[in-house]
Formats: C-alpha cells, sequence, structure tokens
C-alpha cells in the first residue's frame, strides 16, 4: 500500500510540473502575432498532454478553479464518487456526502480541497469518508496542492484521492486480532492460576505438584498452540492426538480414535483440552495405559437435537487393571464435574467398572461451529 501511494504521488507531482509549464506567463503577454500563434498551440499541446496524464492515473484527480469550483475530474474520480457532477457549479469535491474519518459529517467547504486553498500550501496525508448516491462509503487519503500563477496568485488547486479501504480493512483485522491476543491472555493467566491453585491443593508432594502442574501447563499449551495454528478453533480429533500420540507411538493398535473433523471455538478447545489431558494422565498413572496390554477407544460423533448441536464423547478404557471410584476427589474428577459444567454447560458420565473405566462427555456446540 506504502509502494503504491509513493508511486501516485510521484505520478501527481509529475503532473503538477506539467500543468507548472503549461501556465500562461504574464510577463510574455507583449509578443509578435505569429509567436502568441505558436506560444497558444504550445499551450494547448501541453494542457492536453497534462489531461491525457490525467485521464490514465489510477489514483482520482480533479482540479478546481481559485474559488473552489470543479474544472475537471478524470475517470478514476468520477467512479470513486459513484457520479459525474457538472462542472463550474459544484464546490471544492466532487462527491455526493463527506464524513470525517470517525464518521461524523464534513461540510464540503471544510474538505482538503478548501483547507488547502485557505491555507495556500499543499496538504497531505488527510483522510475523509466519501459517500456515493447509493450510500455506499469509501475511504479516502487527499493530497490536495494549490496552483498558482507566475506571480504567484492562487489560480486553483489539483487533489488526488487514494481509496484506502484495504488498508482500513487490514487495520481493523489487526486491532481485532490485538483485542482477541489480549483477552486471550488474560484468560489464560487467569487458568494458569487456577490450575496452580486446585493442584496446590490435591499433590502431596512437591514433585508430585511440580510434575502434574508441568503436564497441565504443556496441556494447555498443545492447545493453544493448535488454536494459533489453526486461525482461532482447534479440531477435536486434534487435541485428543496431542495428548495420546505418546502413549501408542508405533501404532500399536493400544489407542482407538473415531469420529468426525469438529472444529472448537477457542474456550470450548481449553476446557475439553484440559479434561482430555487429565482422563489421559489418570489412564496412564492408574488405568488402561499403566500397562502394555491395556486399551483406550474414543469414539465422538455430532448429534443435531431440537436444543442444538452436541458433541458426544464416549471414552472407553479396558485390558487394564481393575478400577475403583477413587475414595477422594482429584483435580480430574473436579474438572469433569464442576469445571465442564460450569464453563462450556457440558456434562460428563463416569462409570468406573472393573474392566475399565468409561467417560461419556456430551458438549453443547455453538451455532457457528463447523462439524
Amino acid at each position: 500500500m506504502d509502494q503504491t501511494v509513493s508511486f501516485l504521488e510521484s505520478e501527481f507531482e509529475r503532473a503538477l510540473s506539467a500543468l507548472g509549464e503549461a501556465a500562461p506567463n504574464d510577463n510574455d503577454n507583449v509578443v509578435p502575432i505569429g509567436d502568441s500563434r505558436r506560444g497558444q498551440a504550445l499551450l494547448q499541446e501541453r494542457e492536453r498532454r497534462f489531461r491525457s496524464l490525467l485521464d490514465v492515473l489510477p489514483a482520482a484527480i480533479y482540479t478546481t478553479d481559485a474559488a473552489g469550483r470543479l474544472t475537471y475530474f478524470n475517470d478514476a474520480a468520477a467512479e470513486l464518487w459513484g457520479q459525474r457532477p457538472p462542472l463550474g457549479t459544484t464546490d471544492w469535491c466532487g462527491s455526493w456526502r463527506l464524513y470525517w474519518p470517525d464518521g461524523t459529517p464534513m461540510a464540503h467547504a471544510d474538505c482538503p480541497t478548501a483547507l488547502a486553498l485557505k491555507d495556500r500550501r499543499p496538504l497531505r496525508g488527510l483522510e475523509a469518508i466519501v459517500e456515493r448516491p447509493d450510500g455506499t462509503r469509501v475511504p479516502i487519503q487527499a493530497a490536495p496542492t494549490p496552483l498558482f500563477d507566475a506571480a504567484g496568485k492562487v489560480i486553483g488547486a489539483v487533489n488526488m484521492l487514494i481509496d484506502i479501504t484495504e488498508r482500513k480493512r487490514a487495520e481493523d483485522q489487526q486491532a481485532l486480532l490485538v483485542r482477541e491476543l489480549h483477552h486471550r491472555v488474560k484468560n489464560t493467566l487467569a487458568t494458569v492460576q487456577a490450575i496452580m491453585g486446585a493442584t496446590a491443593r490435591t499433590a502431596k508432594t512437591i514433585e508430585e505438584f511440580r510434575d502434574a502442574l508441568i503436564g497441565r501447563i504443556g496441556s494447555l499449551a498443545r492447545t493453544h498452540l493448535l488454536l494459533s495454528d489453526e486461525g482461532g478453533a482447534a479440531e477435536f480429533g486434534g487435541i485428543l492426538r496431542k495428548e495420546l500420540d505418546a502413549f501408542d507411538p508405533g501404532h500399536e493398535g493400544r489407542i482407538t480414535l473415531s469420529g468426525p473433523p469438529v472444529e472448537l471455538p477457542s474456550q470450548l478447545a481449553v476446557t475439553l483440552g484440559m479434561a482430555l489431558h487429565e482422563l489421559t494422565t489418570n489412564a496412564a498413572r492408574f488405568g488402561a495405559l499403566s500397562i502394555p496390554e491395556g486399551k483406550v477407544e474414543v469414539v465422538w460423533s455430532v448429534t443435531i437435537a431440537a436444543d442444538g448441536r452436541r458433541l458426544d464423547v464416549d471414552w472407553t478404557e479396558s485390558s487394564g487393571p481393575k478400577v475403583a471410584a477413587p475414595a477422594i476427589k482429584g483435580f480430574g474428577t473436579r474438572l469433569l464435574d464442576i469445571v465442564l459444567p460450569g464453563q462450556i454447560q457440558a456434562q460428563a458420565n463416569v462409570e468406573y467398572r472393573p474392566e475399565g473405566a468409561r467417560i461419556a462427555l456430551s458438549v453443547p456446540l455453538p451455532a457457528e461451529a463447523v462439524a
């Protein structure tokens, strides 16, 4: 965008130079008739070349007389304005309406061309919003320049308007991303603080606290990496594989995953990622993944019901050591019982069967989620 503006401004300066060469010189009023005719022809040729140059420029160009009345505009200006205003009677600018960058109305007498003529100096970098007769609005950057005769008297102005819609869109997108980043960092810090507090309450030793905290923070980091790589959403199967891949490195069939692609927005992804990490950690310490013969099967699907869409997950462990309900609720159990319903309105049903634990999750999906 900056290179485009620089190119247009250089072409604009060339056009101004051509116009300066074409301007009449008051000191040459007394000349022989033959010279006068040749001078007039030369002046007309320079004027023609000047107009031809302005006609082919990709930027909107127009000129005014000393009073600010339009005397010329190229096709790019007419396209930008959405109309072809009459010459000689339209003041300052050919747009239907004008607005300041913040959206408040701007009087035509306050437009950049009017300011340049009033101050008798070129102005650069001024921004405004042009409204067309059909109501569409275009943000522009203006570069008005007063024109002087040989005696230093203002004889008019020329202005170049550059459509900066794409630049504004990029700036808005950048601002949105910064706000999203701020929100995500704030939420992440709050989550880390909660994880540290809950881990400290359930850990019996410093070593247990350290290992559990490292694992949980690592799981959180993996989920956020997926969110960053996939543009703010994370695929459920990808989160699941990140947690379980370490326990079936040779694809020996200990772990079976089956389900359709399901994209999760950030809050769902983070909370479910933590839940899956706790299920994996519990299976590795006490359940099916704690022995070589143990197996884990995870099957998920998307169900459409009258109250909306939901993700149903069935986590089943088998061929592991005999399990029983824990006497004391740990971090993982509290996460399933309290955090999932409170943060994402999900429900978890845990069965401690002798042949292996079975956990069923039902997670409401937002309307805009893609399955």
